[in-house]
């Protein structure tokens, strides 16, 4: 039977309409603890600009990095930055009381009541711990003050992060006792409960909020692409540059033809890829046949094991291999196969397949988990049905293994193509050498050279937005040619 929506009188409707503003703010509250440019920690130039709140609160060695000198001289008190410390700890820790306050308030009156709790209890603590930021300020106001020639070595600063997580901690102070007031008792022995839907969307918002801390809080970086901006620098609109660096890309006939050797290493490289991105799949599928189980599981384990290596330590085995020195050289010396070693990794002969070579080998097993999992959903009453039928193993593998995985190979090669512009760096970066470089370098180690070593951090932002930009255009045209070939869609 449909469900009769219940009509909500004034009381209601107001206290959810103020559990939603409540809810909205203290989102915003927990977002402010790792945003660099509202730290209200920053009470002095002295303290790194691009530190948040978080850092500040839990690591007090980030807090006072490059400070050693201004605190041995006592221009800025060790105890004023242990205050300062302790109570942007407090306010992170008021921040993160609200936030499990608001995800109690979507369930019963139960979990709403402890929610009310929790929600005004971090906003006191919050409220208490930006006062003791502010005490922390005051101080060294004050010794600047007593000790006029102190100024230019302590660079006292006014953060605007205190006034506005002040007016945060206020408002959910507020809410919380405006709903707790309204709403209802919980009747005595009523147990906590929360539906099903809201359980799933808490369970999923650790990630989400990990997502738009490493994924979207950096896009707001896109925003150095329009000035003249070296590392260390504060941006200012005499440094705007507007549309200079995207034009620079192409009116620049060496950075043009730089760029343009960098893609097609790219573009070739995940190409290769991408034209054996079955591999793993097929691996899985064969694996599975694999009826003695602990051979399986040594076959898998040796396979996964390389994963887990870092391309530094990848570099050194092939150094021990290759090198001019390594084992082939030397066996071959030893054998009369050559007059000398020779150093395979100096050459610059089939770079682009030595490098898929090396990602295949360190990544094969690792890939081929997921269509493992897959094989392992499959209805095994269809394999039944086709030994019933005199199918054979061969004939099983091709007509009921390898459709059922059909599904999760589009998705992954959906996510390939709307990647291939993003090989990775460290691989190329260890394995790059004066032979190689003209074929080895790909758009994340151009983008490194130039910003990092370059110091030209406008250029590499802008091709870094390039590169997101076309990424998801390709997910978006993937997408669509899944679903003119399959007639479903991936996204």
């Amino acid at each position: 039977m449909p469900q009769i929506q219940k009509k909500l009188t004034g009381k209601e409707l107001t206290t959810n309409i103020i559990y939603y503003a409540l809810r909205a703010t203290i989102v915003l509250y927990v977002v402010l603890l790792f945003l660099p440019g509202v730290n209200p920690a920053r009470i002095t130039e002295k303290i790194n600009r691009n530190l948040s709140l978080f850092t500040a609160g839990f690591f007090y060695k980030s807090l006072t990095d490059g400070m050693g000198r201004v605190i041995t001289k006592g221009w800025i008190p060790q105890s004023t930055m242990i205050t300062l410390h302790l109570t942007s700890m407090i306010a992170c820790l008021g921040a993160i009381a609200s936030g499990v306050g608001g995800c109690f308030s979507i369930g019963n009156n139960k979990c709403r009541r402890i929610g009310n709790i929790l929600t005004l209890s971090g906003g006191a603590v919050g409220l208490l711990g930006i006062i003791g930021i502010t005490v922390a300020r005051n101080q060294l106001v004050q010794l600047v003050a007593e000790h006029p020639n102190y100024a230019k070595n302590t660079l006292p600063n006014d953060p605007m992060g205190i006034k506005l997580y002040l007016v945060m901690s206020i408002i959910v102070v507020v809410l919380s006792v405006a709903t707790f007031i309204l709403s209802p008792k919980p009747e005595k022995g009523e147990a906590l409960h929360m539906e099903a839907k809201y359980k799933l969307f808490l369970m999923f918002m650790p990630f989400a909020l990990l997502i738009l801390v490493f994924s979207y809080l950096p896009l707001w970086g896109w925003r150095y692409a329009f000035f003249d901006y070296k590392a260390g620098d504060t941006l200012s609109m005499d440094k705007w540059r507007g549309l200079f660096w995207f034009t620079y890309l192409f009116q620049n006939p060496a950075t043009s033809k730089h760029i343009a050797r960098v893609m097609l290493n790219t573009l070739a490289m995940s190409g290769i890829g991408i034209a054996f991105s079955f591999l793993p799949m097929i691996f899985a599928i064969f694996l599975s046949e694999i009826k003695n189980n602990r051979a399986r599981s040594l076959i898998q384990t040796f396979t996964t094991i390389p994963n887990f290596i870092s391309w530094v330590l990848v570099y050194a085995i092939a150094l021990c291999i290759f090198s001019t020195d390594g084992f082939i050289s030397s066996f071959m010396v030893q054998n009369g196969f050559w007059e000398s070693g020779k150093n395979m990794l100096m050459s610059s002969n089939h770079t682009w397949l030595k490098m898929w070579a090396w990602g295949t080998w360190k990544g094969l097993g690792w890939s081929a988990i997921i269509y493992i999992s897959a094989i392992s959903g499959i209805d095994q009453q269809l394999y039944e049905a086709a030994t019933v039928d005199g199918a054979g193993r061969f004939q099983k593998m091709w007509h009921i293994t390898l459709p059922e995985l059909i599904p999760t190979y589009c998705v992954l090669l959906t996510l390939s193509i709307a990647g291939i512009l993003s090989n990775g760096l460290d691989q190329y970066l260890v394995f790059e050498n004066a032979q190689n470089t003209q074929a080895i370098e790909v758009l994340d180690l151009y983008v490194y050279k130039i910003g990092i070593k370059g110091g030209l951090i406008p250029l590499s932002t802008v091709v870094g937005m390039f590169k997101s930009i076309i990424s998801v255009a390709l997910l978006f045209l993937a997408n669509n040619i899944s679903k003119l070939v399959r007639g479903q869609s991936v996204v």
